[in-house]
């Protein structure tokens, strides 16, 4: 595992990035990272695991980027509260807004969750950014998670997608998987860091 420069909040280094794992897609179904499993590491070593997303091309155009947590079973179906917004502005430059996107909310739900949506499958269109997910091996207390994920919407508009939540279970999280709503992540990378 590579070990990346401090992070700093404020000026002051808080922790360093500790690379577990990469994963490239190629006409993937999903991206799963699973505690165990080719050298994955996500248990109590770390407190703060970071995602980081790299240029994530889907097969489908006007597709959804998703997330969903494993709980101790084979099956990604972790309870989950969650909410999301998003701000966009068109490349000619009009429709410029903040939106709260209630249709994406999850309440105590198994479903997968959205992190980025209406995606382009043009070749200049990607999404990049990360999610954080804080102490998943707590067997006490919720995992919560956020992410921030910037893309390139297939009605050429950026967008900038902003979802947090909580996996509602007392088990460990001990798999992550990403996926999309229909076709395969064409290409692109995910990272897995530990924050130490």
């Amino acid at each position: 595992m590579a070990n990346y420069n401090a992070i700093k909040y404020n000026g002051f280094s808080k922790g360093s990035l500790v690379l577990i794992k990469t994963l490239t897609a190629s006409s993937s179904a999903n991206l799963s990272f699973v505690n165990g499993t080719s050298d994955v590491v996500l248990d109590s070593t770390y407190k703060e695991y970071m995602f980081i997303f790299n240029n994530i091309h889907l097969q489908t155009d006007g597709k959804r980027l998703t997330v969903n947590f494993r709980d101790g079973d084979t099956n990604y179906d972790a309870t989950k509260t969650t909410t999301m917004f998003r701000s966009v502005h068109n490349e000619d430059g009009t429709d410029g807004e903040l939106t709260y996107l209630t249709a994406t909310d999850l309440a105590q739900s198994t479903a997968a969750q959205r992190i980025a949506q209406n995606l382009g499958n043009d070749n200049d269109q990607s999404a990049s950014g990360f999610l954080h997910l804080f102490n998943p091996s707590s067997t006490t207390f919720v995992k919560h998670f956020i992410s921030k994920i910037n893309c390139s919407g297939n009605s050429d508009y950026p967008q900038t997608i902003y979802v947090s939540g909580y996996c509602n279970v007392t088990a460990a999280i001990d798999g992550v998987q990403f996926a999309t709503d229909s076709g395969n992540i064409d290409s692109g990378t995910i990272q897995l860091f530990g924050v130490s």
